[in-house]
């Protein structure tokens, strides 16, 4: 299976991501490694401090924008609600949305790497 078949079973919009390039697949692919070095470069924990959510919040809106620019769509949807509940104050709600974004994100990342090799 071509990684861009496999990222749509994990429920990736390709064809959103590509209309944002005007279908230019070369960059597309290019992006998804930068989005991988995002992740790790952002990496944002389940245990992050409850008492203070800057550095969980900064980090959980990097990742938001680029899952958004390349249509990551169960990524930017996950992390567009854990942003939302960090900077209303609900960490303990976050964090559980969180805790059910992580395996859907190590899916995605694996997939990309499988594939970047």
């Amino acid at each position: 299976m071509s990684l861009f078949d496999e990222l749509r079973t994990l429920g990736v919009d390709i064809d959103g991501g590509l209309k944002r390039l005007n279908g230019n697949e070369k960059l597309y692919t290019r992006l998804l490694g930068s989005f991988v070095k995002t992740i790790k470069a952002h990496e944002v924990r389940a245990d992050f401090d409850a008492a203070d959510c800057t550095d969980a919040i900064e980090h959980t809106h990097a990742i938001k924008g680029t899952a958004g620019n390349l249509s990551i769509t169960p990524i930017y949807e996950g992390y567009t609600e854990i942003v939302n509940l960090l900077r209303s104050g609900a960490p303990e709600e976050a964090r559980k949305i969180l805790e059910k974004t992580l395996p859907i994100q190590e899916q995605i990342v694996a997939c990309i790497e499988k594939h970047m090799e």
